[in-house]
């Protein structure tokens, strides 16, 4: 693989797969951070809860890390049965810039379902950068992820699990499944883990810190945990932030086969106008047909090095690790960019850039998405209102996730959507929603449908984006600014109308000049 390209791929798809269409760069602000922290106090108080010095991030490839203040707070896993099993939750401060900040917290919910907030705050630390001038940063790791009893299990012997499944003839994942449950049994009850349990755990953390009012900023599925919260605890509340919003009417999972081939349909068109995109590539959607065809026949193994540690290894490249790695680089109208180039390279017979930056892209979604917490979630919450659609059957994504749900869920222990959990949010809070034109899991309708119950709401439709917009732009100026006034209709948001289309990548070296 090209050595720049390599670079370039690296850095793009480490942001597609942290669900955010950029990862927010920190200057020189973030290197005076780390030296004052040389001098900063031992231990911080709120409320009652003691937090000392600590490392936020994931580590390892070159992932960024933060100073904050940490602690572990106690919760019970059943809020109904409080004297049964306690769990640990990972909490943590980053504090304001000004000595005497807003009383009111900043609070970051994660995306997924899976991510968790200490780990992924970093890489985008650079969007809350204005907010911290005057204001702390909340970060909870939900129940179920990071530091919060993750319900994770080791990745290889899931997959030696997985293999048994297939040889035995049972559904994939069916062994994996019962192996990964045996191994959380000593100290978690899935059940527990969904989107409710984590609103009651966010509203004693809140309580614990001294009762302040949250500036929820929710990413993707956080948006959903942000209208939940809210509409449980909205005197907790001052004001919502909801970036790629998640309808609380919505089933997770059931339109997402549709919104990805909208988005594809529409990248494709925009190449076939493009006059260097249309001569390199001719049609990519039939190119990118063409593959999954052929790897659904004939899966490619290659020999090839890891894109981190560089080690020499035996990989399959099938058209399950095509789509998902489609799905992904639609994530960001950067790695969009590249997916003409890199799918005729593949057509070529050159799978080995392709599985490269599968690993990238895929590997990474799954060291930090936590999959037995999202299956708590979604079995919980979305799984009996799916069903497979016959007009999916024939997009690139199919029915494959609501197949995968359908099976998973009758064996993973969940709990129940409670009543009032699909209404819409109402109420007079303040509500910021932002949704990116292209955004292939959340589009911009769903941010519209969100508003409509919502009097103080306003949506920033930004052109020619995909999924998570905090960081783009001067987005990061508007979503401080709101939060200062707790009012969204006086944004003057015209500085989004700079963005524009991204040119396609024609070849290893980019777009045309």
């Amino acid at each position: 693989m090209n050595p720049r390209l390599r670079r370039i791929v690296i850095l793009l798809l480490v942001a597609a797969a942290l669900v955010w269409s950029q990862v927010a760069h920190r200057g020189g602000k973030g290197d005076a951070e780390l030296a004052v922290s040389a001098v900063a106090p031992d231990e911080l108080h709120m409320g009652s809860l003691t937090l000392e010095p600590c490392d936020i991030g994931r580590r390892g490839n070159g992932a960024p890390t933060l100073r904050a203040y940490c602690t572990g707070f106690d919760v019970p896993e059943n809020h109904a049965a409080p004297d049964g099993r306690h769990i640990k939750l990972r909490v943590a401060i980053v504090r304001a810039e000004a000595a005497q900040a807003e009383p009111d917290l900043v609070t970051f919910l994660d995306g997924g379902p899976g991510g968790a907030a200490t780990e992924d705050y970093p890489s985008i630390a650079g969007a809350f950068e204005p907010l911290r001038k005057q204001r702390a940063v909340l970060l909870v790791d939900q129940r179920g992820t990071g530091g919060s009893n993750a319900l994770a299990c080791d990745d290889e012997k899931k997959e030696q699990a997985d293999a048994r499944s297939k040889s035995a003839g049972g559904p994939p994942g069916t062994e994996a499944l019962r192996a990964c449950l045996a191994r959380l049994a000593p100290h978690a009850a899935p059940q527990y883990y969904a989107t409710t349990d984590a609103v009651e755990d966010l509203e004693l953390v809140r309580r614990a810190l001294g009762a302040p009012q949250l500036d929820l900023i929710g990413v993707s599925y956080g948006t959903r945990m942000a209208q939940q919260y809210a509409r449980r605890y909205p005197r907790g509340v001052r004001t919502i932030v909801l970036d790629s919003a998640v309808p609380d009417t919505l089933a997770l999972g059931s339109e997402h086969a549709r919104n990805l081939e909208d988005v594809l349909v529409a990248l494709f068109k925009r190449c076939a106008a493009d006059r260097g995109c249309s001569m390199r590539y001719g049609d990519p959607y039939a190119t990118l047909q063409r593959l999954l065809e052929r790897l659904r026949a004939h899966p490619q193994q290659l020999t090839l090095r890891d894109p981190f540690t560089f080690r020499v290894q035996q990989k399959t490249i099938d058209a399950g690790v095509l789509t998902q790695l489609v799905r992904l680089y639609a994530y960001s109208p950067y790695t969009a960019a590249l997916l003409p180039y890199v799918l005729a390279e593949a057509d070529a017979g050159h799978y080995e850039p392709l599985l490269g930056q599968a690993q990238v892209v895929i590997g990474d979604v799954s060291d930090s998405m936590t999959g037995g917490m999202s299956l708590s979630v979604t079995c919980a919450e979305d799984v009996d209102r799916l069903k497979p659609n016959p007009a999916d059957a024939h997009t690139v994504m199919g029915n494959a996730i609501v197949d995968w749900l359908l099976k998973a869920c009758p064996q993973w222990p969940h709990g129940e959507r409670p009543a009032g959990f699909n209404d819409p949010l109402t109420g007079a809070v303040p509500v910021l929603l932002l949704a990116g034109e292209r955004d292939p899991v959340t589009p911009p309708r769903y941010a519209t449908q969100i508003a409509r119950t919502l009097p103080r709401s306003r949506v920033l439709q930004v052109k020619a984006q995909g999924h998570g917009l905090l960081a783009v732009g001067c987005m990061p100026r508007l979503v401080d600014e709101f939060l200062r006034k707790a009012d969204a209709a006086s944004l003057d948001a015209r500085c989004l109308d700079q963005l524009g289309d991204t040119p396609f990548f024609i070849d290893a070296n980019g777009s045309n000049p």
